[in-house]
C-alpha cells in the first residue's frame, strides 16, 4: 500500500538500524509492508509469535508444501536465533511488548542494537500496543500510513470482486451488483477515511453479503459501521444521529449555509482549490436546539458524530489533563472525517478568560485547544455550542478558528406552529385535530424545549383524568409554565444585543 514506507525501512536497514518498530492496529497491512521490504532486500524473512513460533515466509513456500517453522515460542528463544544468523536476513516479531518485562529480553535488544557488533539480521517490531519506553529507545519508530483516497477505492474494488466471485461461484446464487456514481463513490470513500485497509475490506464485504448490492443506500450502514468499529473511549463518546429534523423547525440560514458545504469534504472539492470547513460556533438561548444541530451536521453528511465531554478531561496528576485534551483530539484525527462535537464549551475553558485559579491549567489546555484548531488539516468539522459568550477568551472568536459563529434565538411563529406538529406526531397525535394557531400564540417566548414539555406535560394532565389530549391540556400548561424569555429575560436581551453585529443569525 505505501511504497514510501517500504523505501524507508530498507534505507534505515542499509544505514545500519538494526531494529524498527511499527506500532499499529492493522497487523495485516504491517506484516504486507515488511514482506515487500523482504522482496525488495531479496533477504529470507522470518515471522515470529508467541503462538507459531518462528516461519519463514520468504521466500515463499512452493505449492502444497508448509513453510519451515522452528518452534521457539518463548521471545528469548526467538532472539536467540536472531543472534545466530549467518547471512542477511530480516525478522519480523509480533506483538514483543508484552515479553519485554523479561530482562533477558531487554539485554538481547540492546546487543541486537548495539551498533558495534556485527549483526547480520535485520528486527521489525509489529505491536498494536505501545512498546515499554526501555524498548522505544533501542529502536526507529514508523508510522503505518492511512490508505489514501485512491487506496481505499482500490480496496473497495476489490473487496466488491472477492465477495462477487464468492457469491456467484455458488449454485443457483443471486446476481451480485454495484450501483455507485462516480460522486457516490467520492462519498464513500470520504466515509471510510479514517479506517486502516482490513477495517475497510471485512465493512465492504460485510455491506455486499448482507443485501448483495453495493448502493448509496448502504452508506448510512457503513458509517453506523464506522462507527460501532472505531468506538470510542474516555472523554470522546461516539452519538446516535437519530433525529426528527421537524424538530429542528426554522434555523434557514444555518440549513442554507450547511447545504453549500455537503460535498467540500470530496475529492472534486480538493481539486476546486477549496479546503475542509472547519467548523461552526453556535451561541444562544438554551433549548433552542443548538445541540440538535450537531446531529443534524453529522446526519445530512453522512459523517459520525463524537462528543468531546469536557468534563471528563480534568485530571488529578499534573499534565494528565493536557494529556487527555491531546489524546481525545487524536483520536479524532485517526477516526476523521468526523464532525466533533463540544457542547457548552465555556465550561470547560472559562478560566480561560480571566485570571485562573486553577493555577493555569485553564489556559494551557485553551492554548492546546487553539493550536490545535488553527493548525490541523484533517477533515474534522468542529461544531461548539455555548449559553454564555461572555464566559469564553475572545481568541476562540478570532476568524479561522471556526468559519463561522451563528446566534439561535426563540423560536418564530412559524417555527413553533412545526415543533408542536412534530411533538404531537411523536406522541401518535394526529396534529390537524388540535388548534395549532392557539397554542403557537399561547408559546410565544418559548424555546424548543419548553414547548416540548409543554406537550408532554398536557399528555400527563390528560391522562390522569382519563380522558383523551386535548388543546386545553396544552394550552393550561403552557399558562403555567414561566419560560426563560421571562425567567432570565436580562440575560437573554444582553445575549441579544452582543450577538446582534457580531453572528449570523441562525433563522
Amino acid at each position: 500500500m505505501s511504497g514510501s514506507l517500504t523505501r524507508r525501512m530498507s534505507l534505515l536497514l542499509r544505514a545500519g538500524h538494526r531494529i524498527l518498530g511499527l506500532e499499529t492496529d492493522d497487523e495485516p497491512s504491517a506484516l504486507a509492508e515488511v514482506r515487500a521490504l523482504a522482496d525488495d532486500l531479496q533477504q529470507p524473512l522470518w515471522e515470529w509469535s508467541c503462538t507459531e513460533g518462528l516461519v519463514r515466509t520468504r521466500p515463499a513456500p512452493r505449492p502444497g508444501q508448509a513453510p519451515p517453522t522452528i518452534p521457539a515460542n518463548s521471545a528469548t528463544k526467538a532472539l536467540g536465533h536472531v543472534y545466530q544468523a549467518q547471512e542477511p536476513v530480516l525478522y519480523v516479531f509480533k506483538d514483543l511488548g508484552p515479553h519485554a518485562n523479561d530482562p533477558i529480553v531487554i539485554r538481547q535488544l540492546r546487543d541486537l542494537a548495539d551498533p558495534g557488533t556485527a549483526r547480520n539480521a535485520g528486527l521489525i517490531l509489529v505491536d498494536s500496543q505501545p512498546l515499554p519506553d526501555e524498548v522505544r529507545k533501542l529502536l526507529i519508530s514508523l508510522e503505518l500510513p492511512r490508505p489514501k483516497p485512491e487506496d481505499l477505492e482500490r480496496i473497495v474494488k476489490a473487496s466488491f470482486q472477492r465477495v462477487k466471485i464468492e457469491i456467484e461461484s455458488q449454485p443457483n446464487a443471486p446476481k451480485v451488483e454495484a450501483k455507485l456514481t462516480r460522486r457516490e463513490m467520492d462519498q464513500l470513500i470520504s466515509t471510510l477515511r479514517g479506517l486502516n485497509a482490513t477495517d475497510v475490506s471485512r465493512i465492504i464485504t460485510t455491506t455486499v453479503l448482507d443485501d448483495n448490492r453495493l448502493s448509496a443506500e448502504d452508506l448510512p450502514r457503513i458509517v453506523e459501521a464506522k462507527r460501532a468499529l472505531l468506538g470510542s473511549s474516555g472523554c470522546l463518546e461516539t452519538i446516535e444521529t437519530e433525529l426528527n429534523e421537524v424538530e429542528l423547525a426554522g434555523l434557514g440560514r444555518l440549513r442554507e449555509w450547511l447545504e453549500a458545504r455537503r460535498l467540500a469534504y470530496s475529492p472534486k472539492a480538493r481539486a476546486f482549490g477549496l479546503e475542509y470547513p472547519r467548523g461552526i460556533l453556535l451561541l444562544g438561548i438554551q433549548g433552542c436546539g443548538k445541540s440538535l444541530c450537531a446531529k443534524l451536521v453529522a446526519r445530512q453528511w453522512n459523517m459520525p458524530l463524537l462528543r468531546l465531554d469536557p468534563s471528563a478531561l480534568y485530571q488529578k496528576y499534573v499534565g494528565a489533563t493536557e494529556g487527555r485534551l491531546r489524546q481525545a483530539l487524536q483520536q479524532a484525527q485517526a477516526m476523521a472525517p468526523v464532525v466533533l462535537w463540544i457542547d457548552e464549551i465555556e465550561k470547560a475553558f472559562a478560566s480561560a478568560a480571566a485570571t485562573s485559579a486553577d493555577g493555569g491549567l485553564s489556559q494551557r489546555m485553551f492554548g492546546t485547544l487553539l493550536a490545535w484548531m488553527q493548525e490541523h488539516r484533517h477533515p474534522i468539522f468542529l461544531v461548539a455550542t455555548s449559553n454564555d459568550i461572555s464566559a469564553l477568551p475572545p481568541e476562540l472568536m478570532r476568524k479561522g478558528r471556526f468559519d463561522e459563529i451563528f446566534f439561535v434565538d426563540l423560536p418564530g411563529d412559524k417555527a413553533r406552529h412545526s415543533i408542536l406538529s412534530a411533538h404531537l406526531t411523536k406522541r401518535q397525535r394526529d396534529p390537524s385535530q388540535f388548534d395549532l394557531t392557539a397554542l403557537t400564540q399561547a408559546t410565544s417566548g418559548f424555546s424548543g424545549a419548553e414547548i416540548e414539555q409543554a406537550v408532554i406535560a398536557g399528555l400527563y394532565d390528560a391522562f390522569a383524568a382519563s380522558v383523551e389530549l386535548q388543546t386545553s391540556h396544552i394550552l393550561q400548561s403552557a399558562e403555567r409554565t414561566q419560560p426563560l424569555s421571562v425567567v432570565m429575560r436580562e440575560k437573554i436581551v444582553s445575549l441579544r444585543a452582543w450577538a446582534a453585529n457580531r453572528c449570523v443569525p441562525a433563522e
